[in-house]
């Protein structure tokens, strides 16, 4: 198919214009809502096209989608003959959204929860190279978190920490929502091969962001929850994720601060983690030590673990205060090349 040539969309003082947005819509389970979905995201007029991704769904929403659309050359279905997860088959969208021609890709799921209202909203910082990335945040109305699911809510809160510490993007929270707006030459820069395929998707494309320096900001938008049934396991994600998040975390370290720059940071991260470790295992023998003799340990003695723990401490939280202040500011994709 080929994509509008222009658009053009004005909503207070914003103005898109020549540019091809495309809508990826991973579905699975979602035979009940994917035509409502699609019809919203049809009427929202910066949308050039959609690309609904059937991810092996037995309820055959890519069908249903094919059916209902049959006459609309916007609306393109690719049916995957097996499972890959929410991430996989949003990679597949974003892989056909490139080969499309678009220049702004947004992600929404197919289970209605996304108003698609907001898909203007997700574009416009795009449009105006304030930002890379746009992702939705759900925390900014006190209506909106009321009627989260208590689960969500204590989930969200403890995966946000993780992510703020493996991606370095300390002012974004909310991680795990996937109402996300990307720019085509950013998402070429992605290895989209080792982004993770499952519902770990968007906290690793975060990850996979910082490591090219992108810019990403957050949008407030509200969700709808109705009967729905997700398919992620909340309380499983808060075992797994948080070790995900350890391991992009130490790679975040290494290429940051080892591999691609040497700084003050680093030395500071060096030395403090050197204190801390000699400060505590030589508190931790000196302890046993005592116990095993049933004498009290010096003022000196004591002195000499607490004062490479205080130093050791303070060198981290020196570490800390940079890495918060490096956060991307400045969108990437205006020095990146144009696509072919």
């Amino acid at each position: 198919m080929e994509p509008k040539d222009s658009v053009n969309l004005k909503r207070g003082n914003t103005r898109i214009a020549k540019t091809v947005v495309a809508v990826v819509i991973p579905c699975y389970r979602v035979s009940g809502t994917i035509t409502s979905v699609i019809r919203d995201v049809l009427g929202e007029n910066v949308v050039s096209m959609v690309f609904c991704v059937d991810d092996a769904c037995p309820e055959e929403s890519g069908n249903i989608a094919r059916e209902a659309f049959r006459n609309d050359l916007r609306v393109n279905v690719i049916c995957m003959s097996t499972n890959r997860g929410v991430g996989g088959a949003t990679k597949v969208g974003y892989e056909a959204a490139l080969s499309a021609g678009a220049n702004i890709i947004v992600k929404l799921d197919g289970d209605g929860q996304m108003n698609s209202r907001h898909i203007s909203d997700l574009v416009s910082p795009i449009v105006r190279g304030e930002a890379d990335y746009v992702k939705g945040n759900r925390f900014f109305s006190l209506p909106s978190v009321s009627s989260m699911p208590l689960v969500r809510k204590i989930g969200n809160a403890a995966l946000s920490f993780f992510n703020k510490l493996s991606s370095g993007y300390w002012n974004l929270f909310d991680p795990t929502n996937g109402y996300t707006a990307i720019e085509a030459r950013v998402a070429a820069q992605i290895p989209f091969d080792k982004v993770h395929d499952r519902f770990f998707f968007e906290q690793d494309l975060l990850f996979r962001l910082s490591t090219i320096r992108a810019c990403v900001v957050e949008m407030p938008m509200t969700a709808v929850y109705g009967d729905e049934k997700s398919n992620l396991k909340v309380f499983q994600a808060l075992f797994r994720f948080p070790v995900f998040h350890v391991i992009n975390g130490c790679k975040r370290i290494f290429y940051n601060y080892f591999l691609r720059n040497f700084s003050l940071a680093s030395i500071n991260l060096i030395l403090g983690f050197l204190f801390l470790v000699a400060g505590v295992g030589f508190g931790a023998y000196q302890w046993s030590m005592s116990i095993a003799l049933e004498r009290a340990a010096t003022a000196g003695t004591v002195m000499l673990s607490a004062l490479p723990i205080i130093l050791g401490i303070q060198l981290l939280l020196n570490f800390l205060a940079y890495d918060m202040a490096m956060v991307p500011r400045e969108a990437v994709h205006q020095k990146l090349p144009c696509l072919k």
